[in-house]
């Protein structure tokens, strides 16, 4: 997930999450929050949909606005994107839920679902176990755990939490230390390493390729940014990742499904 090149700007992000937190957990009872993670339905599986799809496998994503680049697309239709990424090929979608820094809304998630049948992840800054009950009464099929604002036990718990509700989990790193974290996590954990630095902003596919190289056995990869080519996905391909996230490049495209088709073309 993409945040502004600074810690600070992150502790203000957390810091406003807390905030909206709080006036969820006091806006709904917990009989309330059971009710509506009952009503939910079945969640779509997201895990296996990648590896069904691998070595193409893409995330698409769907996303108005980021902290660094403002407006990304404004003609925004949340189920229309749905529908010509699955046309397009994608095996899951990424739904960006978070208001106040990228102009998301819970509600886009639910659309996003409706409108298609592929498994879609909750992108959102997750810091709280209530946060994960909301996700599934959403009808998220899988949470994303950014690995720099968590602490290990939080981010063992959260995981856990979703696993219990029948989620799956993407844990993201940047570094070796996150990744080190990260794989104390259960082996369904789906590993993300996210090519844009923190702090510069730039973007890399040379962090997928190095921190690949520390990552044993059959883990679920996902390479995140910086994928714009055809190449770029074979290049990772060679080095085991065999499932992409990609969004702002395909939503500055007229059609992003079609975008999406060339990628895996």
């Amino acid at each position: 997930m993409s945040i502004q090149a600074t810690d600070t700007i992150l502790d203000r992000i957390l810091a406003d999450k807390r905030a909206e937190i709080a006036a969820f957990r006091g806006a709904i009872s917990e009989a309330e929050l059971m009710d509506a993670i009952d009503s939910a339905g079945a969640t779509r599986g997201f895990a296996e949909a990648l590896r069904a799809q691998t070595p193409r496998a893409v995330i698409a994503e769907i996303k108005k606005a980021s902290p660094s680049r403002g407006l990304i697309r404004e003609d925004f239709d949340v189920a229309w994107l749905a529908q010509r990424y699955e046309a397009g090929g994608a095996a899951c979608l990424s739904v960006l839920t978070d208001r106040d820094y990228f102009q998301g809304d819970d509600g886009f998630l639910a659309r996003a679902r409706d409108a298609c049948g592929l498994p879609v992840l909750r992108k959102d800054f997750m810091i709280d176990p209530i946060q994960i009950d909301q996700s599934r009464a959403l009808g998220a099929d899988c949470i994303l755990l950014i690995a720099a604002a968590l602490s290990t036990d939080l981010m063992a718990e959260l995981a856990g939490r979703a696993f219990e509700l029948g989620m799956d989990v993407l844990a993201e790193v940047h570094t070796a230390g996150e990744l080190e974290r990260v794989l104390t996590l259960p082996e369904a954990t789906i590993v993300g390493i996210n090519n844009r630095d923190l702090h510069t902003f730039d973007t890399t596919l040379e962090v997928s390729l190095r921190l690949r190289e520390q990552i044993a056995g059959d883990r679920l990869l996902v390479s995140e940014s910086g994928i714009f080519t055809p190449d770029d996905r074979l290049r990772l391909n060679d080095a085991g990742f065999g499932a992409f996230l990609v969004g702002e490049s395909f939503m500055r495209q007229p059609d992003p499904g079609q975008a999406l088709s060339r990628l895996i073309a």
